[in-house]
C-alpha cells in the first residue's frame, strides 16, 4: 500500500461492520469506554434503590430477596464488568500507544478479542439480571454461594470468562511497553502513565488466574459435590476467602494505579514543572502492585484466623501506605 492510500482517520471506514471489526487501539478503547459506561449507569442505579430502601426505616420498595440480588448485582457489575475491565480498557488502550509512540498495541487482533471475550462474559451477567439475579452478595461467599439457588453458575461464569479478557489485555500492554516504545524512549522517560498501566497489567496477569480457578472449583462444588469449600461436604469455607480476597485486594490496584499515573501527569503540567522523584514514583508504582498481594488477610479479620495472622497482616498492609506517600509527597514537592 502506497504512502497516499495508507488508513487514516480521514478515510478510515465507516460503519458498523467497521467498528466492530476494528483493530484499532482507539476504537477499541472507545468501545470499552461506552460498554462500561452503561454497566457503571446499571449498578448505579441498584445503588439507588438500595439508597432509597434504607434512606427511612419501614421502606418497603423492595423486599428482602429483591434487596439481596440488587446488593450483589451492584457489587458485581461495579468490580467485573466496570472498574476492573473498562478502567485499563479504555484508558490504556486509548493513550498507552500514543504515549510510548508506537502505531498500536503489540497485538491489535488480540486486543480486538479480548473485549469480546468480556462482552461475551457480559451475557452472562446479563443474562442472570433477567432470569432472577443472584442473592450470594458479590464476594460469593460460601457455603451459601454452593447452596443457594439462585444464579451462582451464570455469574460466576461470567466472571471466570471476563477473567481471560483482563489477563490477554495486561499481556497486550507488557508487550507493548517492551516491545513497541520509540527508539530513544528508555525505561526512565517512559511517562509516569505508562509506569502506572504497567503495574496495573502486572496485577492482572497474576491475579485473575486465582479468581478465574476459584470460580471454576465454586462451579465443580455446585456440579459434581466435590468437598472443596462447603463444609457439609468436607470443604473449608475459609480456603474460598482466602482464594477470593488474594485476588481481590490486589484488584483494588487496577482501579488506583492508572488514577495515580492520571494524577502524576497532570500536576507537573499544571505546575510547570518536572515531576519531582521521577523513579521513586515511578518505583512506587510497583511497589504497590507487589505489596499489594502480600495483605489479603486483612479483609478476613472475622474469619476466626488467628490473632499471629492478624498482627501480620495489619503489619504489613501498612507498608502500603510508604510507597503512597511517597508518590504524594512527589506530588507536594512538584507544587511547591
Amino acid at each position: 500500500m502506497s504512502e497516499n492510500t495508507k488508513q487514516n482517520y480521514l478515510n478510515h471506514p465507516k460503519g458498523i461492520m467497521s467498528w466492530l471489526l476494528t483493530v484499532d487501539h482507539k476504537r477499541i478503547g472507545l468501545m470499552y469506554l461506552v460498554s462500561g459506561i452503561l454497566f457503571f449507569f446499571m449498578g448505579g442505579l441498584l445503588a439507588l434503590v438500595m439508597r432509597f430502601e434504607l434512606a427511612a426505616p419501614g421502606n418497603d420498595i423492595l423486599s428482602n430477596d429483591l434487596y439481596n440480588n440488587a446488593y450483589t448485582l451492584h457489587g458485581a457489575i461495579m468490580i467485573f464488568l466496570f472498574i476492573i475491565p473498562a478502567i485499563p480498557g479504555a484508558l490504556g488502550n486509548i493513550l498507552l500507544p500514543l504515549m510510548v509512540g508506537a502505531k498500536d498495541v503489540a497485538f491489535p487482533r488480540l486486543n480486538l478479542a479480548s473485549f469480546y471475550i468480556y462482552s461475551f462474559g457480559a451475557l452472562f451477567a446479563l443474562y442472570t439480571i433477567v432470569n432472577g439475579g443472584v442473592d450470594t452478595g458479590w464476594t460469593f461467599y460460601t457455603p451459601y454461594s454452593t447452596q443457594s439457588s439462585s444464579n451462582v453458575v451464570p455469574m460466576t461464569l461470567g466472571i471466570f470468562i471476563i477473567g481471560f479478557s483482563s489477563i490477554l489485555t495486561g499481556l497486550n500492554f507488557i508487550a507493548t511497553v517492551h516491545k513497541m516504545r520509540i527508539p530513544g524512549l528508555t525505561w526512565y522517560k517512559l511517562p509516569l502513565f505508562v509506569w502506572a498501566l504497567y503495574g496495573t497489567s502486572l496485577v492482572q496477569i497474576t491475579a485473575t488466574p486465582v479468581l478465574a480457578i476459584t470460580m471454576v472449583l465454586l462451579m465443580l462444588e455446585r456440579f459434581l459435590g466435590i468437598g472443596i469449600f462447603d463444609p457439609a461436604l468436607g470443604g473449608d469455607p475459609v480456603l474460598y476467602q482466602h482464594f477470593f480476597w488474594f485476588y481481590s485486594h490486589p484488584a483494588v490496584y487496577i482501579m488506583i494505579l492508572p488514577a495515580f499515573g492520571i494524577i502524576s501527569e497532570i500536576i507537573p503540567v499544571h505546575s510547570r514543572k518536572k515531576i519531582w522523584g521521577y523513579k521513586f514514583i515511578a518505583y512506587s508504582t510497583l511497589s504497590i502492585a507487589f505489596i499489594g498481594f502480600l495483605v489479603w488477610g486483612h479483609h478476613m479479620f472475622t474469619s476466626g484466623q488467628s490473632v499471629f495472622s492478624q498482627i501480620v497482616f495489619s503489619f504489613i498492609t501498612y507498608f502500603v501506605g510508604i510507597p503512597t506517600g511517597v508518590k504524594i509527597f512527589s506530588w507536594i514537592l512538584t507544587m511547591y
